[in-house]
């Protein structure tokens, strides 16, 4: 799908389609934004409830496991009972978690909390595709907001690791819920007056089979694959902590497979993930997030534990990163409507695995000082990421009938969510944190091979 540039719609835009754009686009960065909350004041957290690792790993995890678990069925429930009344629904959930967060008195109920949320994501994420789709009708006006879209969630991310260390330095870790909670506010007001109402897919003649038995093993087989993943960062790959789940996740997502073959109306068609256009735009989607998580996680803990920076510090050096991100991501539409997705794509896979070597070679060394070592390799990564995203979240979405927005919406959240975890988990298993960011580079490259065979 080749589109006219990366700008919104304007012949026949309205300013209520600008509105619900923006509605939607801060949502899908406020999902991200969640995510990343903790990340920072994690330490924060465990000194105040007396937390074992395992105990931190788990709530950080938590809410990136019930996200990424529910997805699919999300998107299912939105194609079927329509995006705005899905919409709803999950903003409900992930407000009332949003509101308990931060009057959690323990760890339980902190934990309980966080897994609330990622389920209210779950819903939000892929109805938010949904209402888009309605939104902008032509596929060339749904491309360019697409094109667009692609940057929102990266951006969250970025947003979350530079506010959570501000507001977790001056206030307290528990005023980092403030913001999705008064996001989560603002959206419940706003949609019935700006958002379209659900229409089409829900009408009875069309609505797609719920699938239960899929959902369960999906959600089951992600969410324990996931988190034997992420115990790998605690425990060695032979624990029987991290090979029961990793077992039992794989064994399940086996199990799913072979039902959904079966299935009449599966959850996740076979076929879906065949074209090769939306595969690269899954892979790379899920590869860039991996190696942003990775490089924030890893420097998060070089500036503070290495060079001795506070969190307040340590927050502000990521400034760069989310500057060159910003204005890399208003370039970068405008690059898919010149020559497509696909190579855009490409170029920005190239452009991160450039920066992730310098952050290796440089970066890392305390001796280098942050000016020369860590930000030219800020900058290229961010830069690199903005086109990466924007171009796959086009590939992912193209040529998607209407009726299966929120399945679309559903698998390309999926990927961005897993990715961080399988990947992360695996580079880690390569050593120190330089041969991390080597071995995460090195994917990018082949990715990005991928990309140009695609284009042959």
């Amino acid at each position: 799908m080749t589109v006219v540039d990366g700008t919104l719609p304007t012949a026949g835009s309205s300013r209520s389609t600008r509105g619900a754009f923006a509605l939607l686009g801060t949502l899908q960065a406020t999902l991200i934004f969640t995510l990343a909350a903790v990340a920072v004041p994690l330490p924060r957290i465990g000194h105040e409830f007396g937390l074992r690792r395992e105990d931190l790993i788990l709530l950080s995890a938590a809410y990136g496991l019930t996200f990424a678990g529910l997805l699919l069925f999300g998107g299912r429930l939105a194609d079927r009972y329509g995006g705005r009344r899905a919409l709803t629904a999950g903003l409900l959930l992930f407000g009332a978690a949003s509101l308990a967060a931060p009057f959690a008195p323990g760890y339980a109920s902190l934990l309980a909390a966080r897994f609330a949320q990622g389920a209210g994501a779950a819903l939000i994420a892929p109805a938010a595709m949904t209402v888009l789709r309605t939104v902008f009708h032509s596929p060339a006006a749904y491309a360019r907001a697409m094109a667009t879209w692609g940057g929102l969630s990266i951006l969250g991310a970025t947003a979350g690791n530079l506010l959570s260390g501000v507001i977790s330095a001056l206030l307290s870790w528990r005023w980092a819920f403030a913001v999705p909670l008064a996001v989560t506010a603002a959206a419940l007001a706003l949609a019935p007056r700006i958002l379209p109402a659900s229409a089409g897919a829900e009408k009875r003649g069309k609505r797609p089979a719920l699938d239960l038995p899929g959902a369960l093993l999906a959600t089951a087989g992600l969410a324990l694959a996931s988190y034997g993943l992420v115990l790998t960062d605690a425990r060695p790959w032979a624990s029987g902590r991290v090979l029961g789940p990793l077992a039992a996740g794989a064994v399940l997502l086996a199990v799913f497979v072979g039902v959904e073959r079966r299935a009449r109306d599966p959850l996740l068609p076979p076929r879906f993930l065949l074209d090769g256009r939306r595969g690269l735009g899954l892979a790379a989607t899920a590869l860039t997030a991996a190696g942003t998580a990775t490089v924030f996680v890893l420097f998060s803990l070089h500036l503070q534990d290495g060079r001795g920076w506070s969190a307040l510090r340590t927050s502000a050096a990521f400034v760069p990163f989310a500057v060159a991100l910003i204005a890399s991501s208003r370039v970068a539409g405008r690059l898919v409507g010149r020559y497509g997705a696909a190579v855009v794509t490409g170029v920005g896979l190239v452009t991160g695995a450039v920066g992730l070597v310098l952050l290796a070679l440089f970066g890392l060394d305390a001796g280098v000082p942050y000016a020369y070592g860590a930000l030219p390799g800020f900058v290229l990564l961010a830069a690199g990421a903005a086109a990466s995203f924007t171009g796959a979240a086009v590939l992912a979405t193209a040529r998607v009938p209407a009726e299966r927005t929120g399945l679309a919406g559903g698998v390309h959240n999926t990927a961005m969510e897993t990715g961080p975890t399988v990947v992360f988990a695996l580079v880690l298993a390569v050593g120190g944190d330089a041969a991390s960011l080597a071995a995460t580079a090195a994917l990018f490259g082949t990715t990005a091979v991928a990309s140009r065979l695609a284009r042959s």
